[in-house]
């Protein structure tokens, strides 16, 4: 908690990033309880409702509150987000400490043929290739994210542990008789942990983003499953005569995706012991 303090006393992006980020998570857990109507629920005699004090968001074609399956939608993209960093975090970061460290056939055929493939590809094309094969649905949409995005975890992972299993903790551990489980689980996660949480980070917006282009396409998220990709597929018929069908999921969109990005910039600085002194200064200064 000292830590946490420290940063956030420090860094005024971390800080910002977070409240966002805290935000968010806070209205998409209570949704539910703070929506003002059901997600589903239609009303054709309402449809296409500007905003007003009945409706903060206005409605949609169907006459379904905005405001609602904004906040419904929420649940929806950091259920996605956290799922995918998860998945594909875990499974890149255990294959590319096994290949750091074990080197050899294994670490080429995990870099060289593995990584090097996932990798030479754009991530969304791949993504929209493996969900569309899979068919649309949360948790193919999940499965189809970490299939793409445990790469560039794996290369991290991987680059961090070719470094770290040179160090003298380690050389003395495996002096020790340690096994090679124990230095990895051990002595090894611990200490490349920092970059792997940075890049979590930053992955979250892009898993976030990732999802709404798929809901977008039609290959994500199923209806009526609120979805902010799916809302602005919905709405694309309407940009002029319904403007706030677009305006209000996109600010949902852009908030989601600048609080991840503003808070795995501002721990990337913050670890970074030159940025973190430079951070300190600079807030004592003023």
């Amino acid at each position: 908690m000292k830590a946490l303090r420290e940063f956030l006393r420090h860094s005024g992006p971390g800080r910002w990033g977070l409240a966002l980020a805290g935000t968010l998570v806070m209205l998409a857990v209570l949704a539910p309880w703070i929506s003002p109507a059901d997600p589903a629920a239609q009303h054709l005699a309402l449809r296409l409702a500007a905003p007003n004090a009945a409706h903060w968001m206005g409605t949609d074609e169907l006459g379904r509150d905005i405001l609602t399956r904004v906040l419904f939608g929420a649940r929806v993209s950091l259920f996605v987000g956290f799922s995918v960093v998860m998945g594909a975090g875990l499974a890149g970061l255990g294959i590319g400490a096994l290949a750091g460290y074990c080197g050899g056939w294994f670490d080429r055929l995990v870099n060289v043929i593995l990584i090097n493939a996932f990798l030479s590809f754009p991530g969304i094309l791949l993504a929209i290739a493996f969900a569309a094969f899979l068919g649309p649905g949360i948790g193919k949409v999940i499965l189809s994210l970490i299939i793409t995005g445990w790469a560039g975890y794996a290369r991290l992972a991987r680059a961090q542990v070719l470094q770290a299993k040179e160090m003298e903790y380690v050389l003395a551990a495996r002096s020790l008789g340690a096994s090679p489980a124990r230095i990895l689980l051990r002595h090894l996660l611990p200490n490349i942990l920092p970059p792997v949480l940075v890049q979590a980070t930053i992955a979250m917006a892009g898993a976030i983003l990732a999802e709404s282009t798929l809901s977008f396409l039609g290959v994500g998220v199923l209806a009526p499953t609120p979805s902010w990709g799916a809302m602005l597929n919905d709405a694309r018929s309407h940009l002029f005569d319904a403007p706030h069908m677009v305006l209000f999921p996109a600010l949902a969109v852009m908030a989601a995706v600048l609080a991840f990005n503003l808070l795995g910039d501002a721990l990337r600085d913050w670890l970074d012991p030159r940025m973190r002194s430079y951070l300190i200064i600079t807030s004592l200064a003023r």
